[in-house]
């Protein structure tokens, strides 16, 4: 028997402006992930695998799954790129810790630990960029037109500097950063809220460009601030972010209301993280303030609140 386990992830610059080819930063949330088990069953036919997946009501042998179901795609994408079609069946056992439609990078994660785990167990483990690409292809059928942060985060488990069609250059803060992510209980949903923005710029795209422009450019400052250890300067460039997102139109009252409670409680600085329209905010905070914090968005509604670190 093998185990896998796959970390969630939070964006912290970038989202929507890495869409239009702009940079985005995103790090490993390692206390919420992904989990893969794969186990032999004795008595089916050769080739069979039996997938199961309480999380998403699951229970079928692999073959019994549509065409472009997701959990298919990526064992099938697994199998076809190791060359492999006749071996012992097997079992796979999936569970997730990453809350759902929150901007955390749950269906990456889950694309990514099985992809890892099914090479694994056949002995040929893929190279994490194998398992980011192929990931990257489920997560079109999740989402429509995703970026691509998301599986590449999840699958080196660092921080990543990204920009589409680009490697993702891997890179350590110079201190340690401690950030609240607080769900507005509002489900976000990527697809819808891409294309939203994309209609709106189809109509106006030199506003949404300039958006666009002035998000990649506090990207770049914060990369900078975060390789230096500059958590103050982080701060107020997250909080520059925010308003650039709400320009944006993915905001919503909830978001704006857990934002401006962080800040007031001590962060410095606030924006919402992933699609918008919902899902969480994320509030870098001084170790000292992080109970703090947490307690005040718990008052203001946040319906769950999950503390990541990373270390300098």
């Amino acid at each position: 028997m093998i185990s896998v386990n796959v970390p969630g992830k939070i964006i912290l610059f970038g989202e929507h402006a890495v869409v239009y080819g702009r940079p985005a930063i995103a790090i490993p949330v390692h206390n919420i992930q992904a989990k893969v088990t794969i186990s032999p069953i004795k008595s089916a036919d050769e080739g069979s695998i039996y997938l199961d997946a309480p999380n998403v009501n699951i229970s079928a042998w692999l073959h019994d799954l549509t065409e472009g179901q997701p959990l298919r795609e990526a064992i099938q994408l697994t199998l076809n790129a190791l060359n492999i079609h006749e071996f012992p069946a097997f079992q796979i056992k999936i569970s997730s810790t990453i809350p759902v439609a929150s901007g955390m990078g749950s269906s990456a994660a889950v694309s990514v630990a099985l992809i890892r785990a099914v090479s694994i167990h056949l002995g040929n483990p893929l190279s994490i960029e194998q398992q980011s690409a192929y990931a990257f292809e489920v997560e079109k059928l999740h989402h429509g037109t995703p970026s691509g942060i998301d599986n590449n985060v999840v699958a080196h488990e660092k921080p990543i500097f990204y920009t589409r069609g680009e490697q993702p250059q891997i890179f350590i803060p110079g201190e340690r950063m401690v950030f609240v992510i607080a769900d507005t209980g509002i489900a976000s949903q990527t697809a819808q809220a891409v294309e939203g923005v994309r209609e709106r710029w189809v109509s106006d795209e030199d506003y949404y460009e300039a958006i666009f422009d002035q998000i990649s450019e506090l990207t770049v400052l914060a990369k900078r601030a975060i390789n230096t250890g500059d958590n103050s300067t982080l701060g107020s460039l997250m909080n520059q972010n925010q308003v650039l997102l709400k320009a944006l139109g993915v905001s919503s009252p909830e978001i704006e209301k857990l934002v401006q409670c962080a800040q007031s409680a001590g962060a410095d600085g606030s924006k919402l993280s992933g699609a918008g329209q919902g899902g969480n905010i994320i509030a870098l905070v001084p170790p000292s303030n992080e109970t703090e914090v947490s307690n005040e968005l718990k008052k203001a509604g946040a319906t769950r609140i999950i503390v990541a670190e990373v270390s300098a």
